[in-house]
């Protein structure tokens, strides 16, 4: 057996996740934050008039907060379903399907696993974004008028579009706990660029690295900003497929269509229900498709023009 899979199994059960060991530094740099800005809420400049009808820079408020905690724990349980449904089919892959099967001890293995990851999740994100269904368990996250490292953890219950999406990495040979063990890191990185408190970095790792300036713009709902920045460590990818996008302005965050609630099970569920509406209220076939396949903010061409009005972006709904 491999030095490398030994160690990794005499590990506790969670400290395999490295989700799960950030989550004291999650907690810590949360609090950190939402202190400073307590503490900073009397120094903001808060006399512009675009300032008036949105939150501070930095800013928190309690029942946002305590709802992208909530969700951020319940997707912990919800992951660990999903990911123990994935390994059976990710094991089968790796011990029956792919044509090799790479060494978890070799350094190419590693950029493997962690490049393959953070590209898929490029395409797998950006599809979120695009494909209406899809976008129901993603818009979630989106919700939230704050940024925040609150906002960090207002995360999705239906983890199925990455599973699905991280099948060619077992298929390549990559170990199945690989896999997730790479997802995992690509989440902890992910958590620290949800802040305003941190302007722009030096230019080289702006370049290659996703970083609070970029997920600032990707959170935006400003219609310069709207399905941008997709990236999940690398923003490379981005500046490759074209969908990259520098922050030129203080973005307003949330959706187009804000959401009034602070209940978690309505943030999760709202966009799965306004498509089974919509879906019930056509007796289209093709319209269905459109509601549920389309990008969100999709609606039937109207008669006499030729013309889809269901061209909205995915931060529409």
């Amino acid at each position: 057996m491999d030095p490398l899979v030994s160690a990794f199994d005499t590990l506790p059960q969670p400290l395999r996740d490295p989700v799960a060991l950030a989550i004291p530094f999650f907690i810590l740099l949360l609090v950190i934050e939402s202190v400073a800005a307590r503490v900073l809420e009397h120094r903001e400049n808060t006399d512009r008039p675009d300032d008036r009808e949105r939150p501070r820079p930095g800013a928190y408020r309690g029942a946002d907060a305590r709802a992208s905690i909530s969700m951020g724990l319940v997707s912990i349980a919800t992951m660990a379903v999903w990911k123990g449904l994935a390994l059976l089919g990710y094991a089968a892959l790796f011990a029956y399907v792919a044509p090799w099967q790479l060494p978890a001890d070799q350094w190419y293995t590693w950029v493997i696993a962690l490049v393959g990851v953070d590209v898929l999740f490029y395409f797998y994100h950006r599809t979120a974004h695009r494909v209406r269904l899809i976008w129901a368990t993603h818009q979630a996250h989106h919700s939230s008028e704050y940024f925040n490292f609150s906002t960090a953890l207002r995360q999705k219950w239906n983890n199925s579009g990455e599973i699905v999406m991280w099948l060619p990495l077992p298929l390549l040979g990559v170990p199945p706990w690989m896999v997730f063990f790479a997802f995992s890191i690509s989440l902890v990185y992910q958590f620290w660029i949800h802040t305003e408190r941190i302007g722009h970095l030096p230019r080289p790792f702006e370049f290659v690295f996703n970083t609070p300036s970029h997920h600032r713009v990707h959170h935006g709902r400003d219609q310069d900003y709207l399905d941008k920045n997709y990236g999940g460590i690398l923003i490379i990818w981005d500046r490759i497929f074209g969908s990259f996008q520098k922050e030129l302005q203080r973005p307003t965050y949330g959706l187009t269509k804000p959401v009034d609630t602070f209940n978690i099970w309505r943030l999760e569920t709202r966009e799965y229900v306004a498509i089974a509406a919509d879906v019930r209220r056509t007796r289209s076939v093709k319209d269905k498709i459109g509601y549920i396949l389309g990008p969100p903010g999709w609606q039937p061409r109207r008669r006499g023009t030729g013309v889809d009005v269901g061209t909205a972006s995915a931060s529409s709904t």
